[in-house]
Parts: structure tokens; C-alpha cells; sequence
């Protein structure tokens, strides 16, 4: 792990996304169409890595997401795999709780986010060696102490963060130099977009999760990077 860490750590975005096609089995990037996922996304697709593209279809999200996807895949010409939750779990928790119980408690948020997203992220991530995501330490308190390369004993795979250490202006750089689409939302205040109804916009000076269960005061996390 510290001598993939330190590789990693010594060549650029495209150099590391290389690096990890070539020496290892199943590499995967998990997308959620967020700026920083973009960024990764345009990486591989444009340079043709041999990197397996995925996003979670939680059955909850944003139209804007969904017209994203279409134009990412169009702008590309490339296909991703989209997973989505067990429908018989989803019938049985809003048969139970109704549509709207993650508003009622974290626990019940946290249940609908393991049924939506945690499950058919194992299910995404079945054989892969490496996991690759668009995650950034000054997203969050949560977030802050990641390294490059960890150890996902959950899921059983490497993960790597080669966006860590990056700032957002850098980000919003590379998307503006590379004429990547992104979400029209971020303009509109949603820095963080997850769920439409567990998503707001925030507010000057507010952490880029802040809108992310709003209503709650948690580590703003749905399991999938604790």
C-alpha cells in the first residue's frame, strides 16, 4: 500500500489513472456526476483507460443528473454501468415507512441510503481490486484525514482518492480547460448533489456538504466512505 501510495503520490491525474490500468486486474471509478467525478470521468474516457465507469441510480435523483449522464455518455461516446437498489428492499422499506422516512431520523436515513446506495455499491464493486473515487479532503471533517490510497476492509479493494489533494478551484480549472459538462446546479448553490429531496443548496461560506441532509446534524455521509 505505501509503495503504491508513494507511485501514486509522484505522477499527475492521467499519469496515476494509467498507472492503475496497467498494473492491476479490475480497476472501477464509482460517478456520481459531481464536478470532481468529471474531472476523473474525462481522464479515463478521453485517454482510454482500460478503468470500468459506474454510478449508483438511487431512484431519487435530480433531472439535471439524469440529462448529465446522457451527455457525458454522448460527449464521450462511451457507456458506464448503472446499478440500482433490490426493488423488492425498496418496496418493503416504503410499504413500511413510507416514501419520505429518512426525514424522520438518521437511522431511518441511514437505512434508505444502505438500501439505495450501499448494497448496489458491493454489488458494483464484486471482483474489483482497485476502487477508484473523486473524493477531496476539504469536502468535509470527515474527509480531511484520507490518504491517496487506503485499505477498504468493507468492501475488500484499494481505493483510491487521486483527487485528495486538490482544491476546488483546480477542479473548476480543469473542467473550464477541458470543456467538460457539468451539472448546471452547481451554479445554482448545490456544490454536494446526491438525492433531490436530501439535497439543498447551501449558503456563503457554508461547508460544501452543508446541504447534504440538511435537516440533520451528522458527518453528512451515507455509508459509502465512512
Amino acid at each position: 500500500m505505501q509503495e503504491l501510495l508513494t507511485t501514486l503520490e509522484s505522477l499527475s491525474l492521467e499519469s496515476g489513472l494509467k498507472y492503475l490500468s496497467e498494473h492491476y486486474g479490475k480497476v472501477v471509478f464509482s460517478s456520481s456526476f459531481g464536478q470532481e467525478d468529471q474531472v476523473i470521468t474525462d481522464a479515463i474516457f478521453r485517454n482510454n483507460f482500460n478503468i470500468s465507469v459506474f454510478t449508483l441510480d438511487t431512484g431519487r435523483l435530480f433531472q439535471e443528473s439524469y440529462e448529465l449522464m446522457d451527455s457525458t455518455k454522448t460527449k464521450y461516446n462511451k457507456t458506464f454501468e448503472t446499478y440500482f437498489p433490490n426493488t423488492a428492499k425498496v418496496e418493503a422499506l416504503v410499504k413500511e415507512k413510507g416514501f419520505n422516512s429518512f426525514y424522520f431520523s438518521v437511522e431511518n436515513r441511514k437505512e434508505c441510503c444502505f438500501i439505495r446506495k450501499i448494497e448496489p455499491l458491493k454489488r458494483a464493486l464484486t471482483g474489483a481490486e482497485v476502487w477508484i473515487t473523486g473524493l477531496r479532503s476539504e469536502q468535509s471533517e470527515n474527509r480531511a484525514d484520507m490518504k491517496m490510497v487506503e485499505w477498504d476492509e468493507g468492501n475488500k479493494v484499494i481505493k483510491v482518492n487521486p483527487l485528495i489533494h486538490w482544491n476546488y478551484e483546480q477542479v473548476l480549472d480543469y473542467l473550464k480547460v477541458n470543456r467538460v459538462p457539468d451539472n448546471p446546479l452547481h451554479r445554482k448553490g448545490f456544490i454536494s448533489i446526491g438525492c433531490q429531496p436530501c439535497t439543498r443548496a447551501i449558503q456563503e461560506g457554508e461547508n460544501p456538504r452543508a446541504g447534504r441532509w440538511w435537516w440533520e446534524a451528522s458527518q453528512k455521509e451515507c455509508g459509502l466512505h465512512s
